[in-house]
């Protein structure tokens, strides 16, 4: 596989929500969600770290405290080879709004689950060598994934950092427990008993979370309770990981946007 070129670029700080709402700072919008436009000539665009203001929100997720002075947690990606050239951003305080084309119909539908259950906007455009097979293109678009979200926590002040949760589809039903610890681990404990799930190669399951764990710094254990349809195991794995990180990365209000470690600091080091 080819080494990937990431492109950065520090941007000024944006100093207040009228900034944020400013038509002409805006990008592409899609059903009232609006992405904030990429400076020209950057292939990478990555917010700083950011918290709503302090309230609790519709959706029954907690809000930043009152002295967050950042209006929104976003990472954008843009990460491009000579397989594959791959977009993705993501809010992680945003509404379940999915726009997804990976060229991989299923894959497609399980960000859609990630964006749905999660509560994230998600935003993925991906044109990939999947005339060979959608390795390349699956790999890439979950190590995308993985630095907008590492971008988009930041330091990791204030979240829960831990999430846990239970999802059954029909027959089946998975379990994941996750922590946003800055350290990279999987342990991938799913059967499924199909090669594919319509075209797409079932054993790229696993090797989509790896692809995420390593880029995002988090620890990640999948465990198959019940299942025997390969495309409900899949789909739960999806829909419990969603609603997970999404426990992990809402704010503790008793924690005042302190660090969730003794140590201080959670880093991918």
């Amino acid at each position: 596989m080819s080494t990937a070129r990431f492109v950065s670029a520090s941007l000024p700080r944006v100093s207040s929500a009228k900034d944020f709402r400013d038509p002409k700072s805006l990008g592409r919008s899609r059903a009232g969600v609006a992405f904030p436009a990429r400076p020209r000539g950057l292939l990478l665009q990555l917010r700083p770290p950011a918290m709503a203001a302090a309230s609790v929100g519709g959706k029954g997720s907690p809000s930043a405290p009152e002295d967050s002075t950042a209006l929104s947690r976003i990472g954008e990606v843009k990460r491009v080879t000579k397989e594959t050239n791959v977009h993705v951003k993501i809010n992680l305080d945003g509404t379940g709004v999915a726009d997804c084309n990976t060229g991989i119909p299923f894959l497609d539908h399980m960000l859609d689950q990630l964006a749905s259950h999660g509560l994230f906007d998600v935003y993925v455009k991906a044109k990939g060598d999947t005339h060979i097979d959608d390795h390349h293109s699956n790999e890439d678009i979950a190590l995308a994934i993985g630095t907008a979200l590492l971008q988009a926590l930041g330091d990791r002040k204030g979240i829960n950092r831990f999430g846990h949760f239970t999802a059954p589809l029909d027959e089946a039903a998975i379990e994941v427990i996750l922590d946003l610890s800055g350290r990279p681990h999987l342990s991938c404990g799913l059967s499924i008993p199909t090669q594919r799930v319509g075209t797409y190669d079932t054993q790229l399951v696993e090797h989509f979370f790896q692809s995420l764990v390593n880029t995002s710094g988090m620890t990640l254990h999948i465990r198959q309770l019940a299942g025997t349809n390969s495309h409900h195991i899949i789909e739960a794995s999806f829909k419990a990981f969603a609603r997970a990180l999404r426990q992990a990365t809402e704010h503790d209000l008793r924690r005042g946007g302190t660090v969730p470690s003794s140590k201080g600091v959670l880093s991918r080091s």
